[in-house]
């Protein structure tokens, strides 16, 4: 029952994940951050089988770092979507990754943006975007409310609607999420949303 969304506001980009690491009706734990920082001002959100989630998101990493390393200048959030969707689109035709991205980030020139990458290997520049079960309730919200112009202010307290939708709605709701935020300033972590502390085994 995973949920990742984002969307993009007066000068920066959020994106927000559920934190829960589930396997059939197991849930393994609740802390697992399903976003990862490319680089210094590019978040990568992914949902899918966690194994290829996990090698993909890690493998797209890499190699936007070895990029910056050989030439000395990072790629820009479009150059790194268009990558991502390359890899992807190679790997459909032999070894398919389980795996659906948005890529948000912040370049001098473009500003923030967001781009929405599917398992097939679609790409797409979006204002706003979801993944998993929770998109049927982020999405609706976000239509609702969502403007271009939105504070960051006003972004967090639509993602915590959101939230508050996926929770109250989804019959196997994740209990928490992480919330993250790219502008000028870079990629960062602004809060988690929690309502479990993750599962820790009893001593017996």
């Amino acid at each position: 029952m995973e949920c990742v969304f984002g969307l993009v506001g007066n000068g920066f980009a959020i994106v927000a994940a559920d934190t829960s690491a589930v396997q059939s009706i197991l849930v393994h734990k609740n802390n697992e951050d399903k976003i990862m920082a490319l680089d210094s001002h590019k978040l990568i959100a992914a949902s899918g089988e966690p194994g290829d989630r996990v090698q993909f998101t890690e493998y797209v990493q890499k190699n936007v770092s070895l990029y910056q390393f050989r030439n000395g200048i990072p790629l820009t959030t479009a150059a790194a979507a268009n990558f991502t969707r390359g890899e992807l689109a190679t790997a459909l035709r032999k070894n398919p990754y389980s795996v659906n991205i948005l890529m948000a980030g912040y370049d001098k020139e473009a500003g923030a943006s967001l781009y929405y990458i599917d398992y097939i290997a679609t790409l797409h520049k979006v204002d706003k975007g979801a993944f998993g079960y929770g998109s049927y309730f982020s999405l609706s919200t976000m239509d609702r409310h969502f403007r271009s112009d939105m504070s960051v202010e006003e972004a967090i307290e639509l993602v915590d609607k959101c939230i508050l939708e996926i929770r109250s709605r989804l019959v196997i709701a994740p209990p928490n999420f992480v919330i993250k935020i790219v502008d000028k300033d870079g990629a960062r972590e602004h809060v988690w949303r929690q309502s479990v502390q993750d599962v820790t085994t009893a001593a017996v």
